[in-house]
């Protein structure tokens, strides 16, 4: 009995490559894009430990979890490293940044995240990217979760190393990612001797035996099911056209934000400033008293579906998550989540304003 998930002709290099050149066309990039075979966590680190060593010194902006982890592994590599931590309610700026490279002009590499999901902000990456361009500085990208959410552009904002993944706002399969690779970036490789080789974080591997050979030769069986699904997931993209994919995850967060703030009950945004929250999540401030990580328990027992989460670790007692990308950035999702925290809420005892709630939101939308 045939399957159609299993029965499948083994992928072929120029398939491979021919998703690769699709996901090149959705960064609008010129750059090397190298697809890897494995969550984003892969080239995510595989690109630090390409490029970072015990002469790097390393500035790391940390506006949620993940700059904590990029900071770990630097400091594993024998780089020194510089941290600029904000507070996860609000984003760093280009002005910050400048002020670091003044303090420490040996700087040579910086990393950020985009748009943590985990704390909902999202950072000016354009005028970051100007000055590090300025520094002359290596600049790595986490762009995981802003792709499809809001514009990654690594050419024109000057990123050298930008990995992102597609399984928050592309909607697509969290089994495969992908980066873009600067000539700096390559080079910076190709001088660092403890760059991994002969390794599945090897990212010289791939320019060497794939990238520099025409992309004729795969290092490696590919996996078939997530690049296929990859590659489905880009078709739909460019059948609704970016924009409007943006489109829908810029207003599922106007909504969803809006709709909070009209709720009542003590729930407010976590992001202070709408400028520097991220379309791909919003995150919402528990009511004082209340534990964010019950309440959600309480708003997903109506309907489990809802892409609603507490925020993790020491966050889970005071940040609720509303994931609203991919096929959740619709009306529908921001309709629903709103109505269920307005329930869990009402079940506290607290004074909700549910009608007027849906109101804010649909206008919002609009």
């Amino acid at each position: 009995m045939t399957h159609p998930f299993l029965d499948l002709t083994p992928l072929s290099a120029a398939h491979f490559a021919s998703i690769e050149d699709r996901v090149a066309r959705l960064l609008s990039t010129e750059q090397d894009v190298v697809i890897m075979q494995g969550e984003a966590l892969l080239p995510l680190e595989g690109a630090i430990r390409a490029t970072a060593g015990p002469g790097t010194t390393a500035l790391n902006v940390i506006t949620g979890p993940y700059g904590q982890t990029f900071g770990d592994w630097l400091r594993d590599c024998g780089a020194t490293v510089v941290d600029l931590a904000v507070p996860f309610h609000t984003a760093v700026t280009a002005e910050q940044i400048r002020e670091a490279f003044a303090e420490h002009p040996e700087i040579d590499f910086v990393s950020l995240v985009h748009a943590e999901a985990a704390t909902g902000n999202t950072n000016p990456v354009a005028e970051i990217g100007e000055a590090v361009r300025a520094h002359g500085a290596l600049f790595y990208l986490d762009a995981v979760a802003s792709i499809g959410a809001e514009p990654v552009l690594p050419d024109a904002w000057g990123v050298d190393l930008c990995v992102i993944g597609a399984q928050k706002a592309m909607g697509g399969p969290a089994g495969v990612s992908a980066v873009s690779v600067s000539e700096r970036a390559w080079a910076r490789m190709a001088a660092n001797p403890r760059a991994p080789r002969r390794s599945y974080l090897s990212l010289l591997d791939w320019k060497e035996r794939w990238v520099d050979g025409g992309r004729k030769a795969l290092l490696h069986a590919p996996a078939q099911l997530e690049m296929l699904a990859l590659e489905a997931c880009v078709e739909r993209i460019e059948g609704e056209g970016l924009d409007a994919v943006m489109g829908r995850h810029s207003s599922a967060a106007a909504a969803t934000r809006a709709g909070a703030a009209a709720l009542g009950g003590g729930l407010e945004p976590y992001v202070y400033e709408a400028a520097e929250a991220a379309p791909v999540a919003t995150t919402l401030r528990s009511p004082s008293g209340v534990v964010a990580s019950e309440l959600v328990a309480r708003a997903l027992a109506g309907d489990p579906a809802l892409p609603l989460a507490a925020g993790g670790g020491a966050l889970a007692k005071e940040m609720i998550r509303v994931n609203h990308y991919g096929p959740d950035a619709t009306p529908g999702t921001v309709r629903n989540s709103l109505t269920a925290l307005g329930a869990a809420l009402a079940e506290k005892g607290l004074d909700v304003d549910l009608t007027g709630a849906l109101r804010a939101a649909e206008a919002a939308w609009r």
